[in-house]
This record gives C-alpha cells, structure tokens and sequence, in this order.
C-alpha cells in the first residue's frame, strides 16, 4: 500500500512539474514586460507594401479587381465570394490565379520601368 501511495504521488508530483503554467499580463506586467504599441520598421514596410500592391490591383482588368480586392483585401473566403458573385469556387480560384499572374507581370514591367 505504501510503495503504491509513493508511486501516485511522484507521478501527480512529476505531472505538476511538466505542466505548461500560463501567464498573465497582469504578472508579466509585475516583472518588468512591458508591451509596445510602437511601429517597427518592418511593419511600416508591411503597410507601404500593400498600399503599392492596391496600386497595382487597380491596373487589372475590372473582373480581376473585383475578386482580388474580395480575397485580399476584405479577406473573403472562395465560398463567400462564390455566394457574392454567383460564380462557382472554382471559376473564382481561376480568377485570381490568372489575376495574380498578371499582377506579376505588371509589376516586373514596372521594375523594369524603375531600373531604366
């Protein structure tokens, strides 16, 4: 009985040790963490990038505008979009594929116009 007891209570002892232990803000906070709401320079070139890339979806042909700016933009599902549109998923995936094919295009041209 007593080497049984022994043997539950290492193994409860063991399982507490391993567990994940979650921690507040509020404890972090008391221990010196402090979140930062400043912009680093990667998330500035985050926003610049996708500003150009809404500059460069708006060279498209109008069928492509409208799904990408759905799917990237207001982050639309193939199925929400599908039900907006009328289309199938299908003919949507194969718009923005050829969309985003030609958005390609459009921007090589560009750095080619950029580096002459």
């Amino acid at each position: 009985m007593k080497a049984s007891l022994y043997h539950i209570l290492n193994n409860l002892i063991i399982d507490q040790y391993r567990k994940k232990k979650t921690a507040s803000l509020d404890m972090m906070i008391e221990k010196g963490f402090e979140p930062s709401a400043k912009e680093t320079p990667e998330h500035i070139l985050n926003i610049l990038d996708g500003k150009a890339a809404l500059l460069l979806i708006a060279r498209l042909p109008f069928a492509y505008q409208k799904v990408m700016r759905m799917k990237y933009v207001q982050d639309l599902s193939l199925k929400e979009i599908s039900l907006i549109t009328g289309q199938t998923k299908n003919a949507i995936a194969v718009q923005i594929h050829r969309g985003i094919v030609k958005l390609k295009l459009i921007y090589s041209l560009q750095a080619i116009r950029l580096k002459s």
